[in-house]
Formats: C-alpha cells, structure tokens, sequence
C-alpha cells in the first residue's frame, strides 16, 4: 500500500525545543579589539577565554588577529625587517609566515599571468598589462 502523505510535509507538531534567537554580537573598540588580540599574543589568555569572555566566535577572534598583524605589517613595513622575528612569539611568527605565504602566492600568480601572455602583448613594456 501507498501512503499519500508526503514525508516531508509540515503537519506534525511544533518540534519540543524551539530554535534560539542569536544574540547580536556586542560591538567593540578597536582598542578593546587590540587588548584582546595582545593578550593573546602575549600569552596573558587563552583563546576560549577571549571568546568566552568577550562572548564573541573563534573565527572573530581570528579575523581580528588577521586585521591586526596586517595592521602592524603595514605600519612598520618600511622601518623594520621582518624577517627574522627573534623576539616574536611562536604564535606571532605563525602568522607573519601565513602573511608571506599569501604574499608571496600572490605575486606567483602574477607572473603566472605575465608568462601566459602572448609575445605580442610583452612587446612594449612600458603600456600597462590588461
């Protein structure tokens, strides 16, 4: 026998546990985003701490260390070598690393790009590369 009831239709009860309502998530300053990051990089807290206390996601921690390391690398780029980081943490010197690994990816791509062109477009190398 065939059942005419579709599987998927909705008239069975209200599931017993109804869905949460997210809580809009606090807004910071940048200098209570710079404090957390520091602790953290300083090894003062742990990241389930930071996340816990300031109730904010694991990946919004990550994208405000991201942010800031760009921050840092921008500021003192032209001042300070950054390739050696003796003084730096474990954790800073990971992430200086992922920084030159996409830098440096990028700038593959780009002359992956120039390679392919035909001899033609290469010609004249001071017009500008499409």
């Amino acid at each position: 026998m065939i059942s005419t009831k579709n599987p998927l239709s909705h008239d069975s009860a209200p599931p017993s546990h109804p869905r949460r309502k997210r809580q809009p998530n606090p807004a910071y300053s940048a200098q209570e985003k710079a404090q957390a990051i520091l602790a953290l990089w300083t090894d003062r807290c742990k990241p389930v701490d930071i996340c816990r206390q300031m109730r904010i996601s694991w990946i919004t921690l990550q994208q405000w260390q991201d942010r800031g390391m760009e921050g840092m690398l921008q500021a003192l780029e032209s001042r300070v070598n950054l390739s050696q980081g003796g003084a730096l943490s474990p954790r800073l010197q990971q992430l200086l690393q992922k920084q030159s690994r996409v830098a440096s990816t990028e700038r593959l791509a780009q002359r992956l790009g120039l390679v392919q062109l035909p001899p033609s477009k290469l010609a004249n190398p001071g017009e500008p590369v499409p």
